[in-house]
């Protein structure tokens, strides 16, 4: 049996925490489920990762990273509403096809809020910032306008919002997106 690398186990470690996670929260997720989830012993993943706020921002990195990639891909080589369409239907996709990211986003914004009022800003920082990359990546193939970014950002908000609280399609509610956005069943299972 090959044995994984450190490196390995820790992409391990960040795609099971991503999915305890993304159902538990951060303050309802035990590193011990972590651990179970991989396979492996909690020291073991201590020795991965210091602690379980390194896991959690671990994976909100990851989180970050993968909507920035699914953005740049669908935006390569287009523009203004080609780009925003692209994209929009990339990142519908994305969260359609793997439901824990958008779990994982949601679990990312309550755990701000959370550590934010107990006094704790590294988390914060850290989902800030990856907001941050995540705005800049969609600003320039919408235009470079702020109004443009501003809007298809909080359609990508509202659109978290509803298939969180588990509209479904064709429901009243996604009338008002554009149409690029509004599912059309893609999240139908």
């Amino acid at each position: 049996m090959v044995r994984m690398s450190a490196e390995e186990r820790r992409e391990s470690v960040i795609r099971a925490a991503t999915t305890e996670f993304a159902t538990g929260g951060y303050y309802g997720t035990s590193t011990e489920a972590i651990a179970k989830r991989v396979g492996v012993s909690q020291p073991y993943l201590f020795r991965l990762f210091p602690g379980k706020k390194a896991i959690f921002l671990a994976t909100v990195e990851r989180c970050m990273a993968d909507v920035i990639r699914t953005f740049e891909e669908a935006a390569k080589g287009l523009e203004g509403e080609e780009a925003r369409q692209s994209m929009a239907n990339a990142y519908t996709r994305l969260i359609a096809e793997r439901p824990e990211q958008l779990l994982m986003q949601m679990q990312m914004y309550v755990t701000v809020a959370a550590a934010e009022q107990a006094g704790d800003h590294e988390l914060g920082e850290s989902v800030r910032a990856g907001w941050m990359r995540l705005w800049d990546t969609v600003h320039l193939p919408l235009g470079a306008e702020v109004d443009d970014t501003t809007t298809f950002m909080a359609y990508g908000m509202l659109i978290n919002c509803l298939v969180a609280m588990g509209f479904p399609p064709g429901h009243r509610v996604w009338e008002g997106l554009y149409p690029s956005a509004r599912i059309k069943g893609r999240l139908e299972k």
